[in-house]
């Protein structure tokens, strides 16, 4: 049997998408520098410029190349293609940013919110950070992501308070928010796995597809990362561990949580672990701050052993504003060592909004595509 040709249409879709995709590496080209890029004939990709200035998606940008030889148009993408909506919900506030298709960060809108926030105050901060972030662009993004510094169901992307949770009190849905401010879907993860798709996908040598991301900072937190992908599990609550089983202080086994509870670690009516105080306390170089530092450790690789039994990681990574403090970091390396089986650990790479960052990459991955395949027929 002789296999179907493509039809012209899909030829000339994947033709536009080619384009458009070098557009997006490269701010301007002209139409002989696209055909280069491409692999593509002259007059292929004249056709395809053509049909993308006449959808929008493309535009003239007024220059002209200098030189011998014939005078060439410089295309880029049209300023009006589209955008995404970024957005952190976390306990120092809300923050929303727009991002155009070459990564670029068009706006950024602040909202604070109170601690313990409530569902209805997070609301109408999300709102306001969202309208503010996009004031001054002349059509609504493509699509949105969002990172949230709680637990997130997987089937319906709502908030959920789980117990000792130190953020928001009751549920919340960040899509169901942002539906009216997004032509398309808005994604929603909590903090830690956006900061474990960072490190994923941070330009090295080393290709990262198996380890486990822990966070140690004013809450807990950690995702599994296996084969490349974000575990997540059947309800999303993947790397929940403030209840996982650890020693305490007094050699008894309670909620992780509760260590630091025990130790007078957490900020006054909060299961927020206190960071600043908890600094203070490892940093000296004397017998008191050398057993908390023990103590902390201790604590930690009970949950360690447990994630390297049931998730079998390449390689542990900490982040968090506490967790990689380098005593703290050296210490729990070296608690870890001592057990039956353990892996190599490393500080995370991004310490500076890491959450945000896996967020943007997601984003910006998202909206290329969005834009890309937008000439596909239906």
């Amino acid at each position: 049997m002789v296999p179907a040709k493509p039809s012209l249409d899909l030829l000339r879709s994947l033709t536009d998408e080619h384009v458009l995709r070098a557009l997006m590496q490269q701010r301007r080209l002209t139409r002989a520098e696209l055909a280069a890029r491409t692999g593509l004939s002259k007059p292929t990709v004249s056709d395809s410029v053509r049909r993308l200035c006449e959808a929008g998606l493309l535009a003239d940008t007024g220059q002209r190349t200098t030189g011998r030889g014939r005078v060439g148009s410089y295309y880029g993408l049209a300023e009006d293609v589209g955008c995404a909506l970024v957005v952190t919900v976390a306990p120092e506030g809300i923050m929303a940013e727009l991002l155009d298709a070459h990564g670029d960060v068009i706006s950024t809108a602040i909202a604070e919110v109170a601690r313990p926030a409530r569902s209805t105050q997070v609301v109408e901060a999300l709102t306001a950070a969202a309208r503010t972030a996009q004031k001054d662009v002349s059509r609504q993004p493509r699509l949105a992501v969002v990172s949230a510094a709680d637990p997130v169901d997987r089937a319906t992307g709502r908030l959920v308070h789980l117990p000792d949770s130190p953020f928001l009190l009751g549920e919340l849905s960040p899509a169901d928010v942002l539906a009216g401010l997004v032509d398309g879907p808005v994604m929603v993860d909590n903090d830690v796995n956006w900061a474990a798709r960072a490190e994923r996908d941070a330009t090295n040598s080393q290709q990262l597809d198996d380890f486990a991301y822990l966070h140690l900072g004013e809450g807990l937190g950690c995702a599994v990362v296996n084969d490349g992908v974000v575990r997540r599990g059947h309800a999303g609550l993947v790397g929940e561990i403030a209840h996982v089983l650890a020693i305490g202080p007094d050699d008894r086994a309670v909620p992780l949580i509760d260590v630091f509870g025990a130790l007078h670690l957490r900020h006054p009516a909060s299961t927020a672990i206190d960071v600043p105080a908890l600094l203070a306390a490892v940093e000296p170089d004397d017998a008191q701050a050398r057993d908390l530092r023990a103590t902390l450790a201790r604590a930690v690789c009970g949950v360690l052993a447990a994630v390297v039994a049931f998730c079998d990681p390449e390689l542990v990574i900490i982040g968090g504003t506490w967790g990689t403090a380098p005593v703290v970091l050296d210490a729990i390396a070296a608690q870890f060592e001592r057990l039956p089986r353990h892996v190599p650990i490393r500080a995370a790479r991004f310490t500076d909004a890491p959450s945000l960052a896996g967020a943007r990459n997601h984003a910006l991955h998202e909206l290329q595509a969005a834009i890309a395949t937008s000439t596909r027929s239906p």
